[in-house]
C-alpha cells in the first residue's frame, strides 16, 4: 500500500533525525514515545503489506527492520527514563544503544532516503 510506504519513509526519517540530533530534537519524552510507537507499528505493517508489483516481505525488509530498530530505541529510551527498576540487562542494552545511537540513526536515515529514491528495488 502506498500509504504505508509513505508512512515508513516519514517515520523512519523523523526517528532517524531524533536519534542523530539528540537531545535537541523532540526533547519532550511523550513526543519521542509517540514517534517510536508509530515507527515500530509502521515497520511491522511494512512487513505485512507490499507495494503493488513489489516482492512481498523481501522487498521491504531493510526499511521495515530499520523502522523497528529506531522505534525500539526511542521506546527503550522512554522506558529507561521513567523506570525505577535497574537490571544488568537493561544497563547493557542502554550502553549499546547510547554508543551506537548516531550510527543507527544514519542507517535508518539512509534506509528512508534509499527507499524514497528506489521504490521498486529488491531489498529496499
Amino acid at each position: 500500500m502506498v500509504q504505508i510506504y509513505f508512512m515508513s519513509i516519514l517515520f523512519n526519517g523523523v526517528a532517524a533525525y531524533i536519534l542523530i540530533r539528540d537531545p535537541g530534537a523532540f526533547y519532550n519524552d511523550t513526543n519521542r514515545l509517540v514517534i517510536g510507537v508509530l515507527t515500530m507499528v509502521t515497520g511491522l505493517l511494512k512487513l505485512l503489506s507490499a507495494v503493488e508489483g513489489d516482492v512481498p516481505v523481501l522487498g521491504d525488509m531493510f526499511p521495515a527492520s530499520a523502522g523497528l530498530a529506531a522505534g525500539f530505541m526511542l521506546i527503550f529510551e522512554y522506558y529507561r527514563k521513567k523506570s525505577t527498576m535497574d537490571s544488568e540487562t537493561a544497563r547493557k542494552i542502554e550502553g549499546f544503544l547510547n554508543f551506537n545511537k548516531k550510527w543507527i540513526g544514519f542507517l535508518v536515515l539512509g534506509s528512508a532516503a534509499l527507499h524514497f529514491l528506489f521504490p521498486q528495488a529488491l531489498l529496499l
